[in-house]
């Protein structure tokens, strides 16, 4: 063991008080932590002492722990700052996507209810979204000026740098599907993420020595963990792009010498369609684990991925309201090629018919998890949360089977996400913006196939009495739906129906609809 890996137990150990920031920081203070996609690097040290500063700053308005924080910012060393400052300060973090319009920030700054806010300044939604958060007693920006918001260096200049005497572990809260078509609040007080910890102990980190990429945007559940979270836990610096760039991302590998990151597999296809002489130019034998989940990965895809950096690349399988630890390194995955793991021992997971029968292995059905012992809601969705549950066991909704073996593959999914790129949209999010329209009566949007993307948005869309489908309608509606959603959000594509179908209670079936663009596929995911 090298001198800094000793450390490595102590530092999780202070996990249970949010310090392991502080350790790191006493053992290799000068080190760089985290290098900025300007060239900026911060140490250690900095990153510690900001957070205590943070830490004292939120104290000193009032914050106290439990409270929440919201953070709009992109992938910069302040980031690590904040959720430091969080960590030990025992405060609730809501990282949001910077992306998200107005009104869309403004629902998650105030449903979290964000006492304080830290907002990049680039983000200029972020001011007309605070004014409608009422419970917010400190604004901060980020990397410029906002108006009605502290400048970041001056709110944190005023108070001391020192690890703060009584520390308390903060957690996060990250939003995902809501049944009314707002995003929820995934509460999980205390719970280990079982497949983060399986697929992290075959990392091998080594402090001094490895070095970890984020690649993809930090306020993701995924980068969140596999990322920051495991940076400063394992005592690794960190190497942050601003965004997705394939030529770029080669070149960072080449010239950081990056050994460890997570990617989707939206960038493993932009990686491999990139020419073969781009390819050759990079050296990337620093490379020693590369970790995918937060999609489903086309079998050929990953394939290719393996045959070009070896058997390096691993997979798990979990969401941002958790599950039950699956992951499969490279060279199992080459025996099962699909699958996403062997059943875990603990926690327990069922196949379940609508019944709620457990199927036996080859058969697909709802796959469910056993709950953490102290539970998972939905934030202020009580609703949600019940109909996620059942007998202890909590499901997102994916379908699959296990094999002989006790492999897990999946097969399908509810209807109710739709993951392009790796990103969860909601579709009765998108429903309800498209319904403002006066020329839509009734509308349903749902997952189609998409070979770059896993998945597109599709909207599907019944027209008021009197009116005729024409291309131009379409797109009008489209732009119309530009204004109320992100970019992210808005369907690339939009059919007319004379009818949906719908429940005798006039639910539509959304799955019924889904599954005519899946037809004839052997997955529908």
């Amino acid at each position: 063991m090298d001198e800094l890996s000793r450390f490595l137990p102590e530092a999780t150990a202070a996990a249970s008080t949010g310090m392991t920031q502080a350790v790191w920081a006493r053992v290799q203070p000068d080190a760089v932590q985290v290098y900025d996609p300007d060239g900026r690097t911060r140490t250690w040290s900095e990153v510690n002492a900001a957070g205590n500063r943070i830490a004292r700053l939120l104290r000193a308005h009032g914050l106290q722990a439990g409270d929440a924080i919201a953070l709009v910012c992109g992938n910069r060393g302040e980031f690590l700052e904040v959720y430091a400052g969080a960590l030990r300060g025992g405060f609730r973090i809501t990282p949001v996507n910077w992306r998200l319009t107005a009104p869309e920030l403004a629902y998650i700054i105030d449903n979290c209810e964000a006492r304080a806010v830290f907002a990049e300044a680039s983000v200029t939604a972020v001011v007309p979204a605070v004014a409608q958060c009422p419970r917010l007693v400190l604004k901060v920006a980020i990397g410029g000026e906002t108006p009605g918001f502290l400048p970041y260096e001056t709110a944190l200049a005023e108070f001391d740098g020192a690890d703060i005497p009584d520390p308390a572990p903060g957690a996060s809260m990250l939003y995902t599907s809501g049944t009314t078509g707002r995003p929820k609040g995934v509460w999980r007080p205390g719970a280990v993420q079982h497949a983060v910890l399986k697929a992290q102990s075959t990392a091998d980190y080594q402090p001094g020595r490895s070095l970890q990429l984020c690649a993809g945007p930090a306020y993701h559940a995924a980068p969140l963990a596999f990322d920051v979270r495991a940076s400063m836990t394992y005592g690794v610096p960190l190497a942050f792009l601003g965004k997705w760039d394939s030529e770029g991302t080669l070149a960072a590998i080449a010239a950081r010498r990056v050994t460890h990151m997570h990617l989707v597999p939206i960038m493993f296809q932009r990686l491999l369609a990139l020419p073969d002489a781009v390819k050759a130019k990079y050296d990337l034998s620093s490379l020693r684990w590369v970790v995918h989940g937060a999609a489903p990965c086309p079998p050929e895809v990953k394939r290719a991925m393996i045959d070009w950096l070896g058997p390096i690349v691993h997979e798990y399988y979990s969401s941002s309201e958790g599950g039950s630890g699956f992951f499969i390194m490279a060279d199992e995955w080459l025996r099962k090629p699909g699958s996403v793991g062997r059943r875990p021992e603990t926690p327990r997971v069922r196949i379940l018919d609508e019944a709620g029968r457990d199927l036996p292995d080859g058969q697909a059905g709802t796959i469910y998890h056993e709950l953490p012992p102290a539970g998972l809601t939905y934030f202020k969705d009580p609703e949600k949360t019940a109909a996620s549950q059942r007998d202890g066991y909590f499901t997102q909704g994916d379908v699959g089977y296990f094999d002989e073996d006790s492999y897990l593959f999946l097969t399908g999914r509810s209807a109710e996400t739709i993951i392009s790129g790796g990103v969860n949209i909601y579709p009765q999010e998108i429903d309800n913006a498209l319904l403002q329209h006066p020329a839509v009566v009734d509308c349903s949007t749902v997952g189609v196939p998409d070979a770059e993307w896993g998945e597109a948005v599709k909207a599907v869309v019944q027209l008021a009495p009197g009116l005729q489908p024409t291309p131009e309608l379409a797109a009008e509606i489209l732009s119309f739906a530009r204004g109320q959603l992100a970019g992210f959000k808005v369907p690339r594509t939009l059919d007319f129906t004379d009818d949906l179908p719908r429940t005798e209670s006039g639910k539509v079936l959304r799955g019924e609809i889904r599954a005519r663009y899946w037809r004839g596929r052997e997955r529908a995911i």
